[in-house]
């Protein structure tokens, strides 16, 4: 089975922060997620910035549901592959 990447996308960092903290408590995410500042197309302004959150699941052993219904308990979802 080829790595899995899921991407959780959160409305700002401060969201991002909690999702990447909780995320080993809540689903054993063992290696540290990737926080990634996502502007949006023409925006210069960090307020219209989203933050995506990067988690490897190498073992392919996460549920996409369960990390979008996560995600959205932060006002987020997770992006579709």
């Amino acid at each position: 089975m080829s790595d899995v990447r899921h991407v959780l996308v959160l409305p700002d960092r401060d969201a991002a922060e909690e999702v990447a903290g909780e995320l080993a408590g809540r689903f054993g995410v063992a290696e540290e997620p990737q926080l990634v500042r996502d502007a949006l197309a023409g925006e210069d302004d960090a307020e219209d910035a989203q933050w995506l959150v990067v988690v490897e699941d190498a073992a392919g052993r996460l549920d996409p549901a369960a990390l979008d219904a996560f995600a959205e308990e932060y006002e987020g979802w997770l992006e579709k592959p």
